[in-house]
């Protein structure tokens, strides 16, 4: 409640009911009920309206932090990368290289089953101009954390197969495209193909390149070798 007095041929004073000014919230409290609703509703009942009335605000102070909905769609990306780094940094904590990423594929899995609405942003396109710094920041160490097994030349490509097979496990379980049929046991053997892939001195493309010449060249050989035992 605010008392506001207004002079108009004398002193007179009236009463009036007022909404908490802005300055009384910041940018951190906002996405923090924008984080609740967006759990409650999903990215499709994100109403800013609803999240200024959560706060007791006017809608009007949203718009002090945030130009638009997009522009807090992002912000909740962000978010969601940050809370995703802070989940994956726990579970390697202290682990041995191997166990570090079983950790961090196990965490990641939860993360984004307990967190679906929040992942979902997380992973929609945003604009180019969009604070990625939580991104980048998640990626980094995604990158370091596999260096210790793949090494230093190929953990960007072994850390983009690692994610996309963990998002694509993620998505297909979300969707339920496998139903009751999905083998429990799908998400180890996926592991253990890209464990077994990281793991090996030569890079897997070149090591599957020299196989088939391998089976190319064993195939050219045998056949003059069967025609002279023919001939026998």
């Amino acid at each position: 409640m605010c008392t506001v007095y207004i002079l108009v041929r004398g002193l007179s004073r009236c009463t009036l009911f007022c909404m908490p000014y802005p300055s009384k919230t910041d940018r951190q409290t906002i996405l923090s009920a924008a984080v609740k609703e967006l759990a409650h509703g999903g990215i499709r009942d994100l109403s800013l309206r609803n999240i200024a009335a959560s706060l007791d605000l006017a809608p009007n102070a949203i718009y002090r932090y945030f130009s638009d909905r997009r522009a807090l769609e992002a912000a909740l990306a962000n978010e969601a990368a940050r809370q995703l780094e802070l989940a994956l940094r726990n579970a390697a904590d202290g682990c041995q290289p191997v166990t570090a990423i079983r950790e961090m594929s196990s965490a990641y899995i939860k993360f984004a089953r307990d967190n679906r609405h929040i992942y979902e942003v997380m992973m929609s396109l945003h604009s180019p101009e969009r604070d990625a710094t939580s991104h980048q920041s998640l990626w980094t160490f995604t990158v370091e954390q596999v260096q210790r097994i793949a090494g230093s030349d190929r953990a960007p490509q072994a850390s983009v197969a690692l994610w996309a097979f963990l998002h694509g496990a993620v998505g297909l379980e979300a969707a339920q495209v496998l139903g009751e049929i999905k083998p429990a046991s799908g998400l180890e053997f996926g592991f253990e193909a890209w464990l077994m892939a990281v793991s090996t001195r030569r890079k897997p493309v070149d090591a599957l390149r020299i196989k088939l010449t391998k089976k190319r060249a064993n195939k050219k050989v045998s056949a003059p070798e069967r025609s002279v035992r023919g001939g026998k």
